[in-house]
């Protein structure tokens, strides 16, 4: 008997391996991210102010969801202090989810009864504006004047 050893093979390559880029360019974070990051806060900030909302109050029902809809967003409206989105801790998560809540509210109000467009295209200008900007310049703060005039009125 002959003993042998066995024998094992390496895999051969390739006869054209895949090259990488001579020069690949470095990633450089850009406004997307950005984008990417408000409008998720924005959309999150919405669901939870939607949520709190609905489930929130003295459970004391008008009849009225558009109206209900639109004094909750009123209400977000009168606790959002603006200076207060870009600080640290709570005071930016409150202040964040007050503005997303009341662009959210007031959309649904309008949905609902059409007096209350107004109010939804104002809180919307100032979101919009915010997310350009990602500041609450004059225009931004023209805007949030404006749909706290038309709270003012329901």
């Amino acid at each position: 008997m002959s003993s042998q050893q066995p024998q094992y093979s390496t895999p051969v390559p390739s006869a054209s391996p895949a090259q990488a880029p001579a020069s690949a360019a470095p990633r450089r974070p850009g406004l997307v991210p950005v984008a990417l990051l408000v409008t998720g806060l924005l959309v999150g900030g919405g669901a939870v102010g939607a949520a709190w909302a609905l489930s929130g109050g003295d459970g004391a029902a008008t009849g009225s969801a558009p109206a209900d809809d639109a004094r909750d967003a009123c209400r977000a409206l009168d606790g959002f202090d603006e200076s207060k989105y870009i600080s640290k801790g709570p005071e930016s998560e409150i202040a964040v989810n007050r503005f997303t809540a009341a662009g959210a509210l007031s959309q649904a109000a309008a949905a609902g009864d059409k007096q209350y467009k107004p109010l939804a295209e104002a809180v919307r200008r100032a979101q919009d504006l915010h997310a350009r900007t990602f500041e609450f310049g004059k225009e931004v703060k023209q805007e949030l004047a404006t749909a706290r005039n038309v709270c003012a009125d329901l």
